[in-house]
Order: structure tokens, then sequence, then C-alpha cells
């Protein structure tokens, strides 16, 4: 059995086309696991298997492959870059024990780098730097790690020196064994120092040394004795500020090209942590669920114990066993079949039928819940049919594969229209969902206009609104009787209670909130939910018989819905920020379309005689943009977007 300390659980993070997907390819030819470079414009890279994928020419969903790096495991997860697939992002980064965030060499921090970045935050994963397309014209290792410094807001810990510059660009300087790695061939040539990058490359050592010694204890000792840090403390200094988050090690190369990806490998190793195992009996956590041809496929981390083929385990929180027919070493869309997992390991299963993503699947003995991903909220929405009656119910399975795949897709019928509704990330998330259903299921299907997620939100609310819920209809009765104060606040919801001398119960009080809660899902402008709302509970008074739960329920839910009428309300939409990147003749015409769009220009940088154009634009404005772009600047131009939260509408608030 393999040693823990001999795995890594690795994932590649980057913006769309920052070269991610390509470098995720040369690590499998690097380490012999493919013979073959596939390569992204020809659809034959092995984690871009979907055809969508290949079709596009973008990484959509979350691929695991498994590779060896001399006498280390690495099992690695290639994440999507488009801002639309973000929450698989998400799922990867909640199995993941470290990550490699790729960095473009002419853009730096991207928006969705930085999204990224952020997720890999939220997790606490420890990660490195990879500056990417150092061959491509106007590449700068050094405005790169300027822009992740101020961006991102790291210690970037750069350990090479580039050899040669844009299409010159042959090697790097690996700074610690102050060594010179070229690449012939595909061939990796070691050798020393050539004298013109001599005096460059000690000066940059010697700036690692200070800065590593000014964050580590050991490195700190050794600069003060003897000027400068020794190799092997160099190396274990940057394993332990790298593994705390106080560093960030970064190296540069050219994935296309196959440069750099050994030494990336190398720190991967080096630097990166190896799981941990508590000694626990077994505990996995499910990431991804996939429907294939052959059955289900359930992802899971495994995080302590065990697991044989046969054996059953139980979803820890629906308390249903299940049974773990096969386990299956994943290789993107190739299998092979295990008889145990333990540990560390990164594998799928074939025989749960109801676990979904996010469950705890635990050992019968020893039950423990493992926290979910987070799910995002979607943003997007339409309304989908067939054009056949006689396939609605072929539509509607296929809609419930879908969310179970996906937790980031929802699906429900409108009350009013009795439409069903698909609602996603992005306009991009659902074309990709519909054409799914199409592809697998041969369905011919009709879609809505796509339609935004709107919010309401109180601007200014009441004090003092008094409401009593008295009903009597034979038997027993309800009564409550609450007084509520609304404000404005920060936060989605907050509700607290101010009643003094037991006036209200204190489970009474619980049921006010969870009866507040149940109103905040429709608001009084036009019905969607409402946000940015503080609740307090101010009095109220309850009946020796007639009171219960579930009348201050009603009462809390009731009484929020009537002082929400009383209030203030305004509409919020989701808005993005984009960066828009097209040649300087064409800024004109691009910032007037914004300006018609209702955007607001936040910057604006000019390199190489392209102009970057950033400004926060309303979701809804956003829709077609991509094409109307591409003819504006004759096919020159394109842009990426990230969410940015809410802001308001414009629309006349309402009072009641």
């Amino acid at each position: 059995m393999r040693s823990l300390d001999a795995v890594r659980n690795l994932g590649i993070l980057a913006h769309v086309d920052a070269g991610k997907t390509t470098l995720t390819e040369r690590i499998l030819y690097a380490t012999g696991t493919t013979h073959k470079r596939g390569e992204v414009h020809d659809g034959t890279t092995v984690t871009d298997f979907d055809s969508q994928e290949r079709d596009r020419g973008i990484t959509i969903f979350a691929a695991a492959v498994s590779c060896a790096w001399y006498d280390h495991w690495i099992n690695l997860i290639d994440t999507p870059g488009h801002v639309d697939f973000s929450d698989e992002v998400e799922r990867s980064l909640r199995v993941l024990d470290g990550a490699v965030v790729v960095f473009d060499a002419v853009a730096g921090v991207e928006p969705q780098s930085e999204s990224v970045w952020r997720q890999a935050d939220r997790h606490g994963v420890p990660r490195i730097a990879f500056v990417n397309k150092m061959d491509r014209a106007g590449a700068d290792l050094d405005a790169a790690v300027a822009s992740i410094r101020q961006r991102l807001h790291p210690t970037p810990l750069v350990v090479q020196l580039p050899v040669g510059s844009e299409h010159g660009f042959t090697g790097v300087v690996d700074l610690i064994r102050m060594r010179t790695l070229r690449w012939v061939d595909d061939t990796m040539v070691d050798g020393p120092v050539p004298a013109e990058l001599t005096n460059e490359a000690r000066r940059r050592r010697h700036q690692l040394d200070e800065a590593v010694a000014e964050r580590h204890p050991a490195a700190l000792e050794e600069f003060y004795a003897d000027s400068a840090v020794s190799a092997a403390t160099l190396t274990a200094a940057l394993r332990d500020l790298t593994r705390s988050g106080e560093g960030v090690v970064v190296l540069c190369g050219s994935a296309y090209r196959n440069r750099g990806v050994e030494p990336l490998l190398s720190a991967v190793v080096d630097y990166l942590p190896a799981p941990s195992d508590p000694g626990a009996p077994f505990a996995g956590l499910v990431f991804k669920v996939v429907a294939t041809d052959t059955g289900r496929l359930t992802y899971a981390r495994i995080y302590s114990g065990t697991i044989r083929k046969g054996e059953s385990v139980v979803n820890a929180g629906t308390g249903r066993k299940e049974r773990i027919a096969r386990i299956l070493r994943v290789h993107a869309d190739r299998h092979t079949e295990l008889a145990e997992a333990s540990a560390g390991d990164i594998v799928a299963f074939v025989g749960p039928k109801t676990a979904r993503v996010g469950a705890s699947l635990c050992a019968q003995s020893a039950p423990v819940l493992l926290e979910p991903p987070t799910v995002t909220e979607p943003v997007v929405s339409v309304a989908v049919e067939t054009r056949r009656s006689a396939d609605t119910e072929r539509l509607a399975a296929a809609l419930a594969q879908l969310v179970d795949e996906d937790p980031s897709l929802t699906v429900r019928n409108d009350t009013q229209t009795g439409q069903t509704v698909l609602s996603g990330m992005g306009e991009l998330h659902l074309e990709v969902a519909v054409e799914k259903i199409r592809r697998s299921r041969g369905l011919e299907i009709n879609v809505g206009r796509p339609e935004v997620a709107y919010r309401e939100t109180v601007v200014s609310g009441v004090s003092g609104l008094v409401y009593r819920h008295v009903k009597q209809d034979g038997g027993a009765g309800q009564f409550a009787h609450v007084v509520l104060d609304l404000a404005p606040c920060d936060d989605d919801f907050v509700f607290r209670s101010a009643v003094v001398g037991g006036r209200v119960p204190r489970e009474y009080i619980r049921a006010v909130e969870t009866g507040c809660r149940d109103a905040l899902s429709e608001g009084p402008l036009g019905g969607h939910p409402v946000t940015g709302l503080r609740v307090t509970l101010t009095d109220g008074a309850t009946h020796p018989k007639d009171s219960s739960e579930m009348a201050f329920r009603t009462a809390g839910k009731l009484g929020l819905r009537e002082a929400l009428r009383a209030s203030v309300i305004a509409l919020l939409e989701p808005v993005s920020e984009i960066a828009v990147t097209v040649p300087e003749d064409a800024m004109g015409g691009v910032l007037g379309d914004l300006a018609g769009r209702r955007g607001r220009v936040t910057a604006s940088t000019t390199r190489t005689g392209t102009v970057t154009i950033t400004a926060i634009v309303p979701l809804a404005e956003l829709f077609g943009y991509a094409d109307r772009l591409r003819s504006r600047t004759h096919g020159r131009g394109t842009f990426t977007a990230r969410p940015a939260g809410y802001a308001p509408a414009p629309t006349r608030t309402v009072t009641g």
C-alpha cells in the first residue's frame, strides 16, 4: 500500500484560456502517463473528453486523472476556468489538499484568476503559482508577479529566472540550486548558469533568501549567520510557508512548448502537503456524480480508513445504507478497477443509488458528517419545454438527472405560467445543460429567453408593526401576537428578539424566526426573494390555551409580509465585473456600447496596442454581448466576466 506521505491531491486552477488544460496534458506526458501530447485546439486532450468541451474548446466539467512522478503519486483534477462553472471548482477544492494556480504571463491576474484564488482561500488550500505562456509576445514574469502581489495579496516567492524572453524563451534558472534548466526537443537539460545571467541570478537569489528569512525562523537564523540561506534550509522553509499560506512559490514556463513542467512537478512534491489519515473508520465525501451509459458513478474523496469492493456504507445525512459494488481509479473517461481504496484516495464508486453531491459516506459503526461543498444560488433562468407533448416525462427525467449531477442547477414549475424553469449560473451554463439533454436524450427542446434572478431589499423599514393571528374554527384555536421592527442591514437576514419579561416563550420566538424566514421567499415588489433585512421581535402576547409554535410561525410569516408592504422596498439585480480586451482603435465604440448597457467603467489599461476595460454591468445586459463585441471589433475583441453581487435596478422604489 502506498504511503500517504507520497500522495498529492492536486487541483489545477486558472482563468479561462490561461493554459490550464494544456498544462495538465503536459503533466501527463512528462510523467509517462500518456505518450502523445494532446492539444485543446485539436480536441485531443485527455481531460476535455466531453463532446461539448471539444466543440467549444473550453473545460466545462472537472476531470480527475492520476500519474506518478518518481516515487510520488499525484491525483490531479483539471477544473473549469469559465465563471459559469465556478461551482465545479468549488466542489473540487473541497476535496483537494493543494493547488497549482496558472497565470498568463501577458495578462497576469485576470477576473476568474482572482475568483478561484479566493475560493482556495476559503478552503485553506495551499497553492503554488505557475506563470504560463512565457513564450508569448509581451510576456513579463515580473509584471505577472506584481499583479499577483497587488490583486491577490500573497507574498510571492519567485524561485526561477527566465532564460530568454518571448519567442526566445528556452528555459529557467533554478534559483535554489543555482542551475539552468533548458528544454531541447522536449528533453530537459541541466547545466550551469550562463555567464550573462550570473549577476542577475545571484541578485534574485539574495532577494529570495531575504524574503524567506523575514518569515521563517530557521532561515532567519542562517541568514544572520552567513548572509545567505542554504538550499536545504530554503527548500524546507518554502515548504512550511506554502503549507501555512504565508507565502506562494512562483515558477514559470510554457506548457504549450513543454517547458517548465518537470520543475513544477518537483515543486508540487516538495512544497504541497500530503493527505492526512486520522486513523478513524472509513469516511468519504461525495463531490461529483455522473450518469454514464453503464451506470451512475459517485466520485468521492476518502478521508479516513479503507473501503473494499462489496462492502456497505451508510449515508450519514439520510441514514440510508449503500453498497459499494465496484471501486474505480479514474483517468478522465477511462477507469481501472480497484479491490480497495484508502485515506487520501480520490476514486469513483459504482453502487450507491441516492448519494448526492455533499453526502458523507461512512462506516456503519461510526457515522460522521463531513462539511459539504457550498452551492451558489442560480442567477439566470430559462423556460424549457419539449416540442412534442409525448416527451414531457422524458424531459422531466433528464432535468432530474442534470440536477443530481450539478447542484448549481435548479428546476421548478412556475405556478403562474405552468412552465418548467431551469436556473443556473449563467447563459453558457444553461446552454450547456440544455445541449447535454439534446445530445444524450435526443429530445427536441424549446428554450425561452434568459431571465435574471432579481432580489428585493428594504430601503426604509417600519417600527412597532403589530400583527395578531387569531383563528377559531372549532376545536383548539390559534392565537399569536407579535410586534416587529424592520430595518435594512448588510447581511442577507438577521433576526433578534428584544422581548423582556418572558412575554413570548423561547420556543415561540424560534417559531417567529422560522415564520419570518418563510416570508423571505416572496417580496411585495414582484415576488422576488428578500435580502438585506434585519427583523427585531420587540413584544408579543400569548393565550393560555390557543397559543402554539405553529400559531407563532404563522404570525411571523404573515406579520413580516405585512411589515414589508408597509416598508420602502427596492429591486436589486445581479451585476458582473467584466474585463473587455479590444484593439485601441475600437475603444470608443466599445465604451459607447457599455454605456448603453448601463455599464460603469472602473478601470482601463493599455498594453501592446490593446486596451483592457474593466466595468460593472448588469447581468441582464450581457445576454448576447459576446456576439455584439465580436461584430463591433471584427472578431478581435474578447471579454470575461465574474459575479459582482447585486445592485439597485433602475426601477422606482415601492412603499405600502
